[in-house]
């Protein structure tokens, strides 16, 4: 078999349902993209968060072989990066005699680059040495956590942390249009080689906050976008931490403006159907179409409304897990335009193109998709499919402050829980959610945040799903 070429585009937060041709998010390239190949309909992450989906889609091994678990590039790191020993795909087709480059967001490893990993670096974001969320620095910035008075539309309002809002428009991004100009002029300078070739291109779209061109959202009527039909679901048979997020933080969000943020959302996808565009003319002007096997993929998706929820993270519902994985390679798939409904991990792909390479193939958690491509059943398939979370920036954290009369415990998992010790001694009677000790309740969480910078306490990113305490560290 002839070694391929493969362009991997990925994007990040992007939901598998965005691509569908019946689907109101209008994404054309991506649609066309199926048509000429195939589609695995029923594509998995390991984990709702960045980091571990995109170690395990580049080596393909779970998080608990990998030992990337959460974000990477914040001190609430539960690992600095692969496990010593662990391979990616790109060593393996480097091996083999490919030309590699990579352009985007990387968030595999916090230590070691792509270049690392056998990549010419061309234009990488999310490097070792980055840093993502806030320090105690931030917090001292004068007006950094300032709130306005009355809530705008998409606005969440959290005292103490910083601003934040969920959609609106910006007429350029500057990150992945440089992405896609960076992959663009290196695309050419791949196919004049001689070597068979893997461009990785990487983008940050559709991730939270939603902001994307007038242009993208007019391609989307109003009329079209209605709420999920979880929407009405008021999570009492969850995890209270499903609860909490809805209550707290998008339960702020009227029903007209969670249309629109998913609205906002589907433009974004449309922008980075664009993209996708962009870069398969590019290919399609090189003469090397036929030739390359183009993935298109994101590496976990974003609950966009469902139960009351966005972004990603702790609650398991499949919107953050489900995934787009769309691909077409002219010469090598039999009887392209299938619809392939086995269940697929991120996994599966590093073990295809190893395979495809005539690379050494390595233990992995996954498994090569090349017999689907060649449209025949393999001997033995999954199943079943695992997922494995240890919580984002987030990890089921619990923190406390006690004083003679109170004690209040934060609970990152669930709902807080305050005690009044001189009534209380045995903590029967949980005053959290009594506004009678709303105040006593933030100033003692205020104390908390205190003396946890004393102790240099890293629990303190805002992030959106994980802010959740009453009142933030610059309180």
């Amino acid at each position: 078999m002839k070694q391929p070429n493969i362009l991997i585009v990925m994007t990040d937060h992007q939901r598998a349902d965005t691509v569908r041709p019946e689907h109101p998010a209008p994404t054309p390239h991506a649609v066309k993209l199926a048509q000429e190949g195939v589609t695995f309909s029923q594509t998995y992450c390991p984990s709702p968060h960045c980091c571990p989906s995109r170690a395990t889609f580049h080596t393909g091994l779970y998080p608990s072989r990998t030992g990337v678990w959460n974000n990477l590039n914040n001190d609430m790191r539960l690992s600095w990066g692969l496990n010593d020993g662990i391979t990616c795909f790109s060593d393996e087709l480097r091996d083999a005699g490919y030309d590699l480059a990579f352009c985007g967001k990387w968030h595999v490893d916090a230590r070691r680059g792509p270049n690392y990993f056998g990549w010419r670096n061309v234009k990488v974001t999310s490097v070792p040495g980055d840093h993502m969320g806030w320090t105690w620095h931030d917090y001292d910035r004068p007006g950094a956590t300032a709130q306005p008075e009355t809530r705008s539309p998409g606005q969440i309002l959290r005292p103490g942390y910083p601003p934040f809002r969920l959609y609106g428009t910006r007429e350029r991004d500057n990150h992945d249009e440089s992405v896609t100009e960076n992959a663009l002029r290196t695309l050419p300078e791949l196919a004049r080689g001689e070597q068979p070739w893997c461009l990785f291109v990487g983008y940050i779209g559709p991730h939270d906050p939603y902001f994307v061109a007038q242009k993208y959202l007019d391609r989307v009527p109003e009329e079209l976008v209605t709420l999920p039909e979880s929407y009405a679901d008021d999570l009492k048979d969850k995890p209270n931490i499903y609860r909490r997020q809805r209550e707290q933080i998008w339960g702020q969000l009227s029903p007209e403006e969670v249309k629109d943020a998913i609205r906002h959302f589907w433009a974004y996808c449309a922008y980075l159907d664009d993209q996708l565009g962009l870069l398969l003319d590019a290919l399609e002007a090189t003469g090397q179409a036929d030739d390359t096997l183009v993935l298109y993929c994101s590496d976990h998706g974003d609950y966009c409304g469902d139960h009351g929820l966005f972004a990603k993270g702790i609650a398991s519902f499949t919107g953050a897990y489900h995934v787009p994985a769309i691909v077409r390679w002219p010469n090598g798939i039999i009887n392209p335009s299938r619809q392939i409904n086995s269940l697929v991990s991120l996994a599966d792909f590093a073990p295809t193109f190893r395979e495809l390479a005539g690379a050494e193939q390595k233990s992995a958690s996954g498994e090569s998709l090349v017999p689907f491509l060649q449209d025949r059943q393999p001997e033995s398939w999954r199943e079943a499919l695992l997922g494995q979370c240890n919580g984002v920036e987030l990890y089921y954290s619990q923190r406390w402050v006690q004083t003679k009369s109170w004690r209040y415990i934060f609970n990152g998992f669930d709902f807080d829980e305050l005690y009044n010790l001189e009534s209380d001694p045995h903590q029967l009677t949980n005053l959290s959610e009594n506004p009678d000790y709303a105040s006593t309740k933030a100033e003692l969480c205020r104390t908390l945040w205190k003396l946890a910078r004393a102790e240099n306490d890293a629990t303190i990113n805002p992030y959106i799903t994980v802010g959740l305490a009453p009142v933030g560290p610059g309180g």
